[in-house]
């Protein structure tokens, strides 16, 4: 069940990105673009997510609990560190290297774009490398009742 609920999100996602053009890295690139030709539709998808997540962000606190009725396990690290800042630093190098964001470039897989499959088993790639490396013990652990 948990896998059938992360893949329909995950279709609603990339379907979000396709309708709203957001998966062309020219539409990110437009809105980081403030001296030249700014578009202003990446702040208006960012704006309607807010307006998405916040609501629903409220209600999860307050039941304090998933639809399956399993505690969420909220995090409770609030201050900026060395992992945090490492990981910024690894996903803002790769997405200015690959001119496109990991949800998107998955997207653009689909649209069967050699660039981002380049980029998606790059990705994949770094990921193993990060299990391989031992660097696990850097992360937070979440304490959920599905492990």
């Amino acid at each position: 069940m948990r896998n059938a609920i992360a893949l329909v999100v995950g279709l609603g996602f990339g379907l979000g990105l396709c309708l709203s053009g957001m998966y062309q890295p020219s539409k990110v690139l437009g809105f980081l673009d403030m001296a030249g030709d700014w578009d202003p539709s990446l702040a208006l998808v960012m704006g309607g997510a807010i307006a998405v997540a916040l609501p629903a962000f409220a209600l999860a606190r307050r039941r304090g609990a998933d639809f399956r009725g399993q505690p969420i396990a909220w995090p409770d690290k609030r201050k900026i560190d060395a992992p945090l800042a490492l990981g910024a630093l690894i996903f803002g190098v790769g997405w200015g290297l690959g001119g496109v964001c990991p949800g998107p470039a998955i997207v653009d897989v689909g649209f069967l774009s050699s660039g981002a499959m380049i980029f998606v088993v790059s990705m994949a790639v770094g990921a193993l490398a990060f299990r391989a490396l031992g660097w696990l013990s850097l992360r937070p652990r979440a304490q959920t009742q599905d492990a």
